[in-house]
């Protein structure tokens, strides 16, 4: 929590810490975020249920105004109803290279299996324990003589350095295009016969043969001065175009380049993008060019 604190007070970090919260009101972690000047609260798990506990600490984070989660030496397993609630924005580091060695006793049972290496990550917390998508990783030698308590000192360093990194990293994403584009990329590709062509400077998507195929998307990066990382897509008409755009600002603009023909921006580099619903918007335009023997396919299968 330490490491957290101060990697947030540094110039440019993506992050601040808006509360810092426990079961155990004699944590240090309280103590230190109270002389720093950072909100606490506490609450004992003790003579309540998990979904009890759950709503208490979900009750003061949402006051306090945090967007995600960050667990750091919180030892409660939360429930599956509380983690779905917040799923994709609680993270939790632990002390071995996953998938190897979820729960407890991480240090000893990677001395015991006489691995050459243990370590930390830092992945998405899941109803399943320790095994959400991993995010980042710190290897660390295991010397020979190791036992679990020197080798855990050694991963505490470890620890201290990956986790603020890997919080950047993730809540920095959302304006990352590498990142932007790989999940448009990966979605686009994934409807049938689809191809990538760079248009006009910018990645563009196609469906149909690489001689003859129409785009359905284009992705734009700060393109024609525009503000936004966007998803052009196609509209059924100017009038829906200029629909979305009046009533949704902050989900839809008008493109400077492809906004005479009808398509529409769906800005990406905003908070809490629907991917579900980037999806359907390929998807609807994809639809809008593909050849009817594939759509008609497409229709089959999507009755199952």
């Amino acid at each position: 929590m330490a490491a957290l604190l101060y990697a947030s007070r540094l110039a440019n970090a993506p992050f601040e810490i808006a509360l810092v919260a426990s079961n155990k009101a004699d944590a240090g972690g309280l103590r230190l975020a109270e002389l720093e000047g950072i909100p606490t609260f506490v609450h004992s798990h003790k003579g309540k249920t998990r979904a009890e506990q759950d709503a208490a600490m979900e009750a003061a984070a949402v006051d306090a105004g945090a967007e995600y989660l960050v667990l750091a030496g919180y030892m409660r397993i939360l429930s599956d109803e509380f983690v779905r609630r917040w799923e994709g924005r609680i993270l939790n580091i632990h002390p071995s290279l996953l998938p190897k060695y979820k729960g407890l006793d991480t240090h000893y049972r990677a001395i015991e299996a006489g691995d050459s290496h243990a370590g930390a990550s830092v992945h998405i917390v899941t109803p399943e324990l320790d095994a959400g998508e991993v995010l980042a990783q710190a290897r660390v030698t295991i010397a020979p003589n190791e036992t679990p308590a020197t080798l855990a000192e050694r991963v505490k360093l470890a620890e201290h350095q990956l986790y603020p990194r890997a919080v950047t990293d993730y809540v920095s994403r959302g304006s990352d295009p590498d990142y932007l584009y790989a999940k448009v990329r990966e979605l686009a590709l994934a409807l049938p016969e689809t191809h990538e062509r760079e248009s006009h400077g910018s990645p563009g998507f196609r469906v149909g043969s690489e001689k003859s195929g129409k785009f359905f998307a284009h992705f734009s990066q700060l393109h024609h001065g525009s503000e936004h990382i966007a998803l052009l897509v196609k509209t059924s008409s100017m009038d829906e175009l200029l629909n979305l755009v009046e009533t949704q600002p902050d989900t839809y603009f008008k493109p400077a380049y492809y906004g005479a023909s009808g398509w529409v921006g769906l800005i990406l580099n905003r908070p809490a993008v629907d991917w579900e619903h980037v999806a359907d918007w390929l998807k609807r335009s994809w639809r809008s060019v593909a050849p009817s023997r594939l759509t008609k396919l497409q229709d089959a299968a999507d009755m199952f």
